[in-house]
């Protein structure tokens, strides 16, 4: 095995990649002279601000991101064969007729399938029947996907067959995004008699979405429509009358929460709640006893919460009142509250509960105590016991409470993994579902006694001709330049050599305190297969190693982020896991301000890089509030009206730090309706990188002229996207004519 791999790289880097010096001249974007000014004098000239189009309508721009598509197309042509290949492995190993894992609530089970050949899913119930469980529905779920024909026999603990319970379609997204461009239904809920469904659709990409509702034992879908929501559905008690959020149309931000009754026009529909904080994003939920609804507000600092009965939701009582530095997210049952906070300096986070009625902190009792080296993310409550999600030395683990107060973890058998809770819907069961995974291992999920320690999987993400005993992954620590320990997860395919010969791609995030997990990825594989290793960077801005670790990426500190990806690549070369001219960045979004950061500052080390939907222009969005998302990020990135943030904002954004220098092959995406990172900012960025890059790697731009930030909707096409980028990367990385072992 070892041989094949080195013979597969040495005849694949006889292959001539794709240069700048063979290419067309890529298109050339007019400079039009504009002043971006800050409240306090500061003055930047953006010779391309003209690129933005709130509207997305000017002739002149459109053109031009469509000659830019069409420099795509043109330089990629070669490696269409590549790419077609690539997409054919990637959507061979998925199983097309796939369903979910049923889960149970009230009388019914709930589940999502595919059918072969479908983009869509199909969402789907069926009644609850004596001696049924999860395993005997899923059966049942996979005969109905294969037209009554089961994939596998049942398993012999199975449960009685769920047959005589026949499906009922909720909704297949297939028939609804039936010659559309995009669509997506962000959300979906059963009122809480069963009878009727509420929706949220999309069908732009925007994320504006659009609410209908359909009566579920006549199939009749009512004229009812409420436009201009976010994704977030909560029916009260009385079946009737549905609780959304509602987007400023703007700047999209959730500033209120109202009521729809049906059979009432939109425009009459009540105010519940207004958020004139425009720093705080809103959600509305049921608590576990579905006793409460609730009403969350929440900045990058601060937090609060409102609750009404859900069975008359008329005055909703504020739980405690916003503090700045103190977050706070709340659960009941068993007649008290039980929340999650980081007050009283408990920066890693803590359990406290609360009695019934409570609406202030001085309330509130410890209950799990706050530790400096364990992070707790989150928790499940159920009659019997308490599941607590946390975080220590970067891993995941499950933390089971009982009710005399015993703990045990759930455990895991590899170096590095990723666990985490899974749906749970009903709290009066001794069963705890929980996901594994790694990056050798496909998303497994558990059922888990906790009364007898019984454990039993439920499914694996089947990946068809993978093999996991061919790859192995592990677990290093990087030493940064301030000293500090960052851990990387790895994964290779076995027969790899730590010779410093390899291609690497290395991958980041780095931002809002959201942890990269080392989890399976079935378009990797493919990567792996022609000798490539593939590296996840925990690096500071996420919370891999707890709430100090996002604290040491964001705002002052945000050149943690982009040094420690640096320094990461740096031991990762030492250590002989890639040759020092064969290692790629891969981040989107803020993972794409990464990319740019680190391209202006290291561009040397990095052979490509591949951006997706990046946030370069850092200052100017920022000093826009009518951008969608501005003002809920200044504690993230900083307010740039005041001096000290404008000034260290602009010491690394990515398009204000371009210079006449050699920049790595890139590949940069983005959709036009990208509501979260608009699509002028990389267009703007490409237009100048192509100004002042002197290096002789070629440097694409695809803007996805249907899609917003998510991408292109549907099961497959994503991967068409994907393909593509990894044709680049692997014809840049010479093994372009390289073929799975």
């Amino acid at each position: 095995m070892k041989s094949s791999l080195l013979l597969l790289a040495a005849v694949s880097m006889i292959a001539t990649t794709v240069s700048a010096a063979d290419l067309p001249a890529p298109p050339d974007a007019e400079k039009k002279p504009h002043a971006v000014k800050a409240p306090f004098g500061a003055e930047r000239q953006d010779e391309y601000y003209w690129l933005r189009d709130d509207k997305r309508q000017n002739p002149q721009m459109l053109d031009y991101l469509k000659a830019e598509n069409a420099y795509v197309d043109q330089v990629m042509a070669p490696l269409k064969p590549l790419q077609d290949k690539l997409y054919d492995e990637i959507v061979a190993r998925i199983k097309q007729d796939d369903s979910s894992v049923p889960y149970r609530e009230r009388g019914y089970w709930y589940y999502s399938r595919f059918e072969t050949g479908q983009d869509y899913p199909i969402h789907a119930r069926r009644r609850d029947a004596a001696g049924a469980t999860p395993l005997s529905v899923f059966a049942a779920t996979q005969q109905t996907g294969k037209g009554g024909e089961a994939a596998e026999s049942p398993r012999k603990d199975a449960g009685a067959p769920a047959q005589d319970s026949h499906e009922e379609v909720l909704l297949d997204v297939n028939a609804m995004a039936k010659g559309k461009d995009y669509f997506s239904v962000g959300d979906y809920e059963v009122s809480q008699d069963n009878k009727l469904l509420a929706w949220a659709e999309d069908a732009v990409g925007r994320r504006q979405y659009t609410i209908r509702f359909k009566n579920l034992e006549t199939g009749e879908t009512y004229a009812d429509e409420v436009k201009g929501v976010s994704p977030n559905l909560v029916w009260a008690d009385d079946n009737k009358t549905l609780f959304y959020v509602e987007n400023d149309p703007e700047t999209l931000l959730t500033v209120r929460v109202k009521k729809h009754v049906l059979g009432t026009p939109a425009s009459q529909d009540a105010l519940v709640y207004e958020e004139k904080d425009d720093s705080f994003y809103m959600g509305i939920s049921r608590t576990r006893d579905d006793q409460y609804i609730c009403i969350s507000v929440s900045s990058t600092v601060s937090s609060e919460t409102r609750c009404a009965p859900a069975a008359d939701p008329a005055s909703f009582t504020v739980l405690a009142p916003r503090e700045r530095d103190v977050e706070y997210d709340a659960e009941h049952l068993g007649g008290r509250w039980v929340i999650h906070t980081n007050a009283d300096g408990a920066k890693n986070f803590k359990l406290v509960t609360a009695p019934d009625g409570s609406s202030s902190r001085k309330d509130w009792k410890d209950w799990i105590a706050h530790r400096d080296d364990v992070f707790i993310e989150g928790f499940e409550l159920f009659d019997g016991f308490t599941a607590i999600a946390e975080r220590s030395d970067a891993l995941e683990r499950i933390r089971l409470i009982a009710a005399d107060g015993k703990d045990t973890h759930v455990a895991a058998d590899e170096p590095a993994y990723s666990m985490g809770l899974d749906v749970n819907a009903e709290h009066d069961t001794p069963w705890l579902r929980y996901s594994y995974t790694s990056m050798t291992t496909p998303v497994t999920t558990y059922e888990l006694n906790t009364q007898t320690g019984e454990r039993r999987q439920l499914k694996q993400q089947p990946v068809l001709g993978y093999d996991p005993s061919r790859y192995a992954t592990e677990r290093l620590w990087a030493t940064a330049r301030d000293g500090t320990r960052i851990p990387v997860s790895l994964v290779y395919r076995k027969g790899f050599e730590k010779n410093g010969k390899a291609a690497l791609l290395q991958y980041a995030y780095g931002s809002y305190g959201s942890s990269t997990d080392p989890g399976f990825s079935l378009t990797t594989v493919s990567l792996l297969d022609r000798g490539m290793v593939y590296a996840i960077a925990h690096i500071r801005g996420g919370q891999e190693m707890g709430r100090k670790w996002y604290d040491d990426g964001k705002l002052f500190k945000k050149k943690n982020t982009f040094t420690d990806f640096i320094d990461v690549t740096d031991f990762l070369v030492k250590e002989g896991y890639a040759a020092k001219d064969r290692v790629a960045a891969y981040g989107g979004s803020a993972g794409g301000l990464l990319m740019g950061a680190v391209a202006n500052m290291a561009p040397e080390k990095y052979r490509v890089i591949l951006s997706q939907v990046p946030f370069v222009d850092v200052v100017t969005t920022m000093l826009d509030p009518s951008i969608p998302l501005t003002t809920n990020e200044y504690d993230e990135w900083g307010n740039p009206e005041k001096q000290d943030y404008y000034t260290y904002m602009l010491s690394y954004s990515p398009y204000d730090n371009l210079k006449k220098q050699d920049y790595p092959a890139m590949f940069v995406g983005t959709g036009l309706w990208d509501s979260q990172v608009q699509y002028w900012e990389p267009a703007k960025y490409v237009a100048r990188l192509r100004d002042l890059d002197t290096g002789k790697g070629p440097v694409l731009f695809r803007t996805n002229m249907d899609a917003g930030h998510g991408g292109k909707s549907g099961r497959f096409r994503k991967y068409r996207e994907l393909s593509e980028m990894y044709a680049f990367l692997l014809d840049q990385e010479g093994l372009a004519q390289s073929a799975a072992p």
